[in-house]
């Protein structure tokens, strides 16, 4: 929203069917309201407390399960909690969760409850903001709190630290919210539910392709199912007999890469991570497209891709070249199935998991299973491939939709586009 600022020149300014406000222009119908005017803001239960008296074991939420504007219910812990006080902070449905802190970009997303969890409390560090909804609906107020101009107010509110924040409850009481009336709130919440759930069935798409992708890649580089025209047996063979490690240094003027776990080799300036690097890359490692880069201490956790790009990366990295014959999307793929991943857990060293380590000479020891010919490596890859970019496809419609729901939200809830009532 634009700052109103007390001049000659705004005071002069007029706009149809709007008024100034300390938010900006805002529809005359709109009012702007401190958020403890509209709703109970209720912090969670303080976990660790020592209990007297009579308490029951109940399911509660935490901030690892108030994600991005969704719940992640994979795992509900549970506390004890006194009988007296099981209804102060038991949730009800309609409820908007909030979170005290977290990241920048995830600070403030609000989530509505809707009772997923039975007889659940919330804990200390989240919000339970309870709201009177013949003022106030808790979807626009889950949706405000999400768009740009709740995330900007909690920011500016908050203590900052490094890349975290937090916000009090003082803070949170006197969010202003610019307010519709209850059926344009009602019009806006149905117009960004529509959105919610093209989006939902994106991500359920996308979910299901990529477990169908999972299982025809596991029937494949298993041979359990043969590409159409091959045929002989699978052969044995060690890693060391198809790879050789490349320990190129000294590449200083090539660009600074890094291999992700779900991006596979990228450009480092395109992580949102602060770049904590050497200085002197001197000692840094090249590698080339059609490189496998893996890292030396994560490898039996599957860190490991193919690379398209040419660059420098960190020693912490080790990294192979295939030899002639063999399809490197054939093996990064294999290296990628749980059955390859644990071959290379039993072959690092170390003795705890903090400090294993899989270098080469343990590496070139690995036996695995491969095609024949690289001809019939190349037709798994390439039945692979097409599967991935189904995937991507998805993936790109998926972060469309997003974008589309965040500019709307933005017009939307700031009454620069009115709905009709």
């Amino acid at each position: 929203m634009i700052e109103v600022r007390k001049n000659r020149s705004v005071e002069k300014e007029t706009r149809p069917g709007y008024k100034p406000t300390k938010l900006g222009w805002l529809p005359v119908e709109w009012e702007v309201k401190r958020l403890d005017k509209l709703a109970h803001i209720q912090k969670g239960i303080a976990k660790g407390r020592k209990i007297s008296g009579e308490s029951a074991v109940l399911p509660y939420m935490r901030v690892a399960n108030v994600q991005d504007g969704y719940l992640d219910l994979s795992t509900v812990k549970k506390i004890k909690v006194p009988k007296e006080e099981i209804s102060k902070y038991l949730l009800k449905y309609g409820d908007v969760l909030l979170t005290e802190g977290g990241d920048f970009d995830k600070l403030g997303r609000g989530t509505v409850w809707k009772n997923e969890v039975e007889n659940c409390v919330h804990q200390n560090h989240i919000f339970a903001v309870r709201t009177n909804p013949e003022k106030l609906l808790p979807k626009f107020l889950s949706e405000l709190s999400s768009s740009f101009y709740g995330r900007k107010y909690f920011m500016l509110s908050s203590k900052q630290s490094t890349n975290l924040a937090s916000i009090n409850s003082t803070q949170l009481k006197a969010f202003p919210v610019p307010l519709p009336p209850l059926p344009e709130q009602q019009q806006i919440a149905a117009i960004l539910s529509a959105w919610d759930k093209a989006i939902e069935r994106t991500q359920a798409l996308i979910a299901a392709k990529e477990e169908r992708r999972k299982g025809v890649m596991r029937r494949l580089l298993r041979g359990k199912v043969r590409v159409k025209g091959f045929g002989g047996a699978w052969r044995e063979v060690h890693l060391r007999d198809i790879f050789e490690e490349r320990k190129e240094t000294g590449f200083n003027e090539l660009p600074l890469l890094a291999i992700t776990a779900d991006r596979g080799v990228i450009y480092r300036d395109e992580l949102d991570k602060k770049d904590t690097s050497n200085d002197d890359k001197s000692k840094y490692k090249r590698i080339c497209p059609g490189d496998i880069g893996y890292n030396t201490m994560r490898m039996w956790q599957g860190r490991s891709a193919v690379s398209n790009l040419e660059g420098i990366v960190s020693p912490a990295y080790t990294i192979v070249t295939p030899n002639e014959g063999i399809d490197v999307d054939f093996m990064g793929n294999l290296f990628q199935l749980p059955e390859t991943i644990h071959l290379f857990w039993r072959f690092s060293q170390g003795l705890v998991s903090d400090t294993l380590n899989c270098k080469f000479p343990s590496f070139a020891q690995i036996k695995v299973m491969i095609p024949p010919t690289y001809e019939e490596q190349a037709a798994i890859s390439k039945i692979l491939e097409l599967a991935g970019e189904e995937i991507r496809l998805l993936t790109k419609r998926l972060e469309a939709l997003r974008a589309q729901k965040k500019g709307l939200m933005q017009r939307l809830l700031t009454g620069k586009v009115r709905v009709k009532i």
